[in-house]
């Protein structure tokens, strides 16, 4: 198991590549996923072998990072993809994140100037509640939390409980990557999965046609867990490699 201590978070990472590349990839995992499922894997895996240094990392407070479970906001997920940034000598960038890391992906994409292109797998650009109408019931707010299971990497037959706080679903409310979307005028690329119940892929289009170019779009045709499938992860890859050789990136 290896950790970075960055300025504020002990943070356990699968990392793979060249220390002394001079660019960057980030591969973001959704709510509450692992570093360790095999799409993360495999990203990480075949963009090291595209010269980055290459790295995914589970959240603080999240399987193997340390730290209290209210420590899981969107805000705490974008100071610690920052923080890497930083920790890696602010190097150029490739951000790239399925679900809820796709959503990250995005905000850390049009915000960090480090930062040169990113990727959105199957994500919401935003979660302004007038929009995002998945908010906690009534017991979640009293407890305080929300139990949330998670297949273990090894073993899909198996889980893991998390605390998803009552902080995640307050803070969430007030990212909207929309204009940003329409402003950032940075490498973008989008997938959507026509099966996806989850994440409706009419929403990634809508993303993708707000959002100002350069863009590209890819679709799967499967359904939101695509790591299941090492066909389907193997074809991401081929996209991101397609995409990073019409941006030569």
């Amino acid at each position: 198991m290896s950790f970075i201590q960055t300025k504020n978070y002990k943070l356990a990472v699968y990392l793979r590549g060249d220390v002394n590349s001079q660019k960057l990839a980030l591969v973001l995992p959704g709510q509450l996923d692992t570093k360790d499922y095999p799409h993360m894997r495999s990203h990480v895996e075949y963009l090291s072998k595209r010269g980055y240094l290459a790295l995914s990392f589970d959240p603080a407070s999240t399987w193997e990072s340390p730290g209290d479970y209210r420590l899981y906001t969107m805000t705490n997920y974008l100071k610690q993809i920052n923080e890497l940034v930083e920790y890696h000598g602010n190097k150029p960038t490739f951000v790239i994140g399925h679900s809820r890391g796709g959503s990250m992906a995005m905000l850390a994409g049009i915000n960090n100037p480090h930062i040169t292109c990113f990727a959105s797998i199957m994500s919401y650009c935003s979660f302004n509640p007038k929009i995002f109408i998945k908010n906690p019931d009534l017991e979640t707010m009293q407890l305080g939390y929300k139990v949330k299971k998670r297949d273990l990497p090894g073993d899909p037959t198996q889980f893991r409980e998390f605390k998803l706080p009552r902080e995640f679903f307050e803070d969430q409310s007030q990212y909207d990557m929309s204009e940003g979307l329409m402003k950032c005028v940075k490498p973008k690329m989008f997938v959507l999965a026509e099966k996806d119940k989850l994440v409706d892929p009419s929403l990634v289009r809508a993303a993708f046609a707000m959002a100002s170019n350069p863009k590209k779009l890819y679709t799967l045709d499967s359904g939101h867990d695509y790591r299941r499938d090492p066909v389907l992860i193997e074809k991401v890859n081929g996209y991101v490699g397609e995409f990073l050789d019409i941006y030569q990136v």
